[in-house]
């Protein structure tokens, strides 16, 4: 039986790991421009920073899987899975130290093998992460622990691109974009450092190194006669339809924010050196819908629970706010941003702690509001595609909850299966970029709505796949299978 509280000790160390892939992740946009200036790259080429970067999930996932298939044993069941999580960190800090020689030499192309390595040791830290997120306490507040991590992940977000712009370029002004390659080796080198400390702070910690996924399993159902116990993650059909459905999520958030500065360019003739505010509300985006999200997993009464549902968004907006005032931009221009994240606040409370409502909720949500940035113009438009990041926001612990609920000892399995559909984020990208040159910036967001589609499609197909196997997520959120 699952312990019903929140081992909060344990999962605020876990959670370390989560703030550096947000981290990195938003980092990433800053080298891009720095790169493309620096090496003279064509902006398809200058985007091969971010494929680098979410390819090494799959390449990680797939030798993963071939490893475990190897060793006739799950890999994580084999070493543990906090062991998993320093492995992975030391993988992420050697990435690092290619940034080294890849400055001294002015090489692209080691910049980008520096990039996959950390993107490898990431991927192995999410699949014995997330799993480690959910089963941390009571199953049924499992997703919004998941949610409470990616908020931490999203803090990462929204300060990493200030900091690692502030040690390359000297200054908050992101208007700077005359950097050096050598400027960017000593912020990478001081990330590697930091994930070898955080990797022996995990190691002497009380993050637990084996879970009993079968009793997991039992505890997620209601009639545990019906539980269907298969050879292979891929017998689950909430496991491959969830596999697309993570593809297109990661697609939709990661397409939106990176074809969001040329549609600014040249919609609303806004110059590089203004974007940042627009680019970094898109990532506080994900950091307020999350930190909302969250409030479910706290172990306290529901009026509590209301309060905090309330309270952590506009939190973390003004968290938001702040960071941005700090860096002298200006921010009155999106104090009305307060009206949409009403509206996301309205969505999760009519979803009541249910992963598949919530998930279908967002995404109507989502595709409402390309549509709206697709056919205005403006200040409009641009609010309603930054909204597309709250939408996302709680998106992954959602899919990822629904889609390895019930896969008992497939879950390590079924985990690194998702993981390896992060590639969504570079090719769903690439294809909006592709789109966006035959019809125009404006209109290439039908991309997203595409995704979001499926992601409806998704949330309603996983809810009766998981009512068969006598799983019932309305009665898992109110926390009555114990």
């Amino acid at each position: 039986m699952a312990q019903q509280q929140t081992r909060w000790a344990q999962f605020g160390v876990l959670i370390t790991v989560f703030f550096f892939w947000g981290f990195v992740a938003a980092s990433n946009d800053i080298l891009i421009p720095v790169f493309k200036k620096a090496f003279h790259l064509s902006q398809s080429q200058s985007q091969l920073v971010a494929v680098a970067f979410y390819v090494a999930y799959t390449v990680g996932s797939l030798i993963y899987f071939g490893i475990s298939k190897l060793a006739g044993q799950d890999l994580l069941n084999k070493i543990g899975y906090k062991n998993g999580i320093c492995v992975g960190l030391l993988i992420s800090a050697l990435g690092t130290l290619l940034f080294y020689p890849a400055a001294n030499n002015s090489s692209f192309p080691l910049m980008l093998s520096g990039l996959f390595i950390v993107g490898l040791g990431f991927a192995l830290q999410q699949i014995a992460a997330n799993p480690l997120a959910i089963v941390m306490g009571n199953p049924a507040t499992g997703a919004q622990r998941l949610t409470m991590a990616g908020g931490v992940n999203n803090f990462g977000t929204t300060i990493g691109p200030l900091l690692v712009s502030f040690a390359i370029f000297g200054s908050l002004s992101t208007g700077n974009t005359d950097a050096s390659i050598e400027s960017v080796k000593i912020p990478y080198l001081v990330l590697g450092a930091a994930f070898t400390l955080v990797a022996v702070f995990i190691k002497f910690s009380s993050v637990p190194n084996q879970i009993d996924l079968d009793a997991l399993a039992s505890d997620e159902a209601q009639d545990a006669g019906k539980l269907v116990h298969k050879p292979s993650a891929f017998a689950y059909p909430q496991l491959v339809l969830g596999m697309l459905a993570i593809f297109v999520y990661v697609g939709v958030e990661v397409s939106t924010v990176s074809n969001l500065p040329a549609y600014l360019h040249e919609g609303l003739g806004i110059e590089t050196q203004h974007l940042a505010p627009y680019v970094s509300l898109y990532w506080a985006s994900l950091m307020i819908g999350r930190w909302t999200g969250a409030a479910g997993a706290f172990d306290v009464g529901r009026s509590t629970k209301s309060m905090l549902l309330l309270l952590l968004p506009f939190l973390a907006f003004g968290v938001y706010l702040a960071v941005n005032a700090i860096a002298q931009h200006d921010v009155s221009q999106f104090y009305g941003y307060a009206g949409v994240i009403v509206v996301m606040i309205a969505a999760t409370w009519l979803s009541r702690g249910n992963p598949a409502r919530m998930l279908l909720y967002f995404a109507v949500c989502g595709i409402v509001a390309l549509l709206i940035g697709m056919f205005s113009s403006g200040m409009t438009s641009t609010i309603a595609f930054i909204s597309v990041g709250l939408f996302c926001s709680t998106m992954w612990p959602c899919i990822f909850a629904l889609a390895i609920t019930g896969l008992g000892r497939n879950t390590n399995q079924g985990s690194s299966l998702l993981i390896m559909m992060i590639m969504g984020g570079g090719l769903v990208s690439w294809a909006q970029g592709a789109l966006a040159d035959v019809v125009g910036v404006h209109m290439s967001f039908w991309v997203g709505v595409v995704c979001f589609a499926y992601l409806a499609f998704y949330a309603l197909r996983a809810s009766s796949l998981l009512r068969k196997q006598g799983i019932d997520l309305d009665q898992l959120a109110a926390g009555t299978s114990h």
